[in-house]
């Protein structure tokens, strides 16, 4: 799912299969249970684009030679910060948000990428007040309240968290990604009744669109297995493949997590790394998730012994 706005592929099958002695064949009894195959699903990383380097160059030469008002540069900046962005040169991308914000210091969506960058490097208290100078900017703009409530999860202020993923569902209650969102932040005050939210959105909004498939799997009526199978259906092209990977990936690995299977969210959150969709959220908090594990890990009883005790951490 795009911040802003929020087929090529490979199937690796991998077959175990039991291997035996030819010394006595008669003594060998044929398996009982025929190992299932695995698969992992892989896009091509995504690459920068021969349109992405034409218009950073474009942009760099509107920039450098044409006489513009302030106005005109501060669009200019945040165009080619948007670009930057996409293409993963994200100091680049907030030198020109910051650049957008001197010529034009009422620059909402400026505002919004700003706050963006400061969750990832956990500067919370910041990135509050870039997401509020959004909202008293443009107090309808829907995704800095879906930015500032994932600030608030990760800031561990759920109850606010709660309260602008609310606000952002009830803008589009139809979006499974608003539904998603909306149930990480209230299972972090009732589980319960968080699933219990969850399944009546999906029972009144949910459709055949594959990623209504992300809610069927924490409603528990889907497998992962069944989700991936979901993901390459109807895919036209590489980029769209990249995309659904990162968002089912992602999620896949706080589902994982949530149930204390550190191993395998690791492994999930490394993938949605893996195609290279650096404008998509799932893609920045991917990363993010995978640096408070290590710092979790890192300190002293921080590593979860699920084998010992049985007992899953409340993420």
């Amino acid at each position: 799912m795009s911040v802003s706005k929020g087929m090529g592929y490979l199937l690796g099958v991998l077959v175990l299969l039991p291997l035996s002695g030819c010394s006595s064949r008669s003594q060998v009894e044929p398996p009982k249970v025929v190992p299932q195959p695995t698969s992992l699903v892989l896009a091509t990383p995504l690459q920068v684009s021969y349109q992405s380097e034409l218009a950073l160059a474009r942009l760099g030469q509107m920039l450098g030679e044409m006489e513009l008002t302030p106005e005109q540069r501060a669009e200019l900046f945040y165009e080619r910060a948007v670009v930057f962005d996409r293409v993963g040169l994200r100091s680049l991308a907030r030198l020109d948000f910051n650049r957008a914000l001197r010529e034009k210091p009422d620059f909402a969506e400026a505002y919004n990428f700003i706050g963006v960058y400061l969750v990832q490097q956990q500067n919370y208290d910041e990135a509050y007040e870039a997401f509020d100078s959004a909202l008293e900017l443009a107090p309808d703009y829907d995704y800095a309240y879906l930015n500032r409530g994932i600030a608030l999860y990760y800031g561990n202020r759920a109850s606010l968290s709660v309260s602008d993923m609310k606000r952002f569902y009830d803008a589009q209650p139809e979006d499974p990604y608003r539904v998603l969102w909306l149930y990480l932040a209230e299972r972090k005050l009732d589980e319960a009744s968080a699933m219990s939210h969850l399944r009546e959105h999906l029972r009144q909004h949910g459709d055949s669109a594959w990623n209504w498939d992300l809610v069927r799997l924490y409603s528990g009526t889907l497998t992962s297995t069944q989700l991936m199978a979901s993901v390459v259906t109807g895919v036209k092209d590489n980029r769209e493949l990249a995309e659904r990977l990162c968002e089912a990936y992602f999620y896949l690995g706080k589902f994982e997590l949530a149930k204390g299977n550190r191993k395998e969210a690791i492994s999930y959150f490394k993938l949605a790394l893996a195609n290279n969709v650096y404008d998509f959220i799932e893609h920045r908090y991917a990363l993010l998730e995978l640096e408070l594990m290590a710092r979790k890990a890192a300190q002293p009883g921080g590593e979860v012994r699920r084998e010992q005790d049985g007992k899953q951490p409340a993420i």
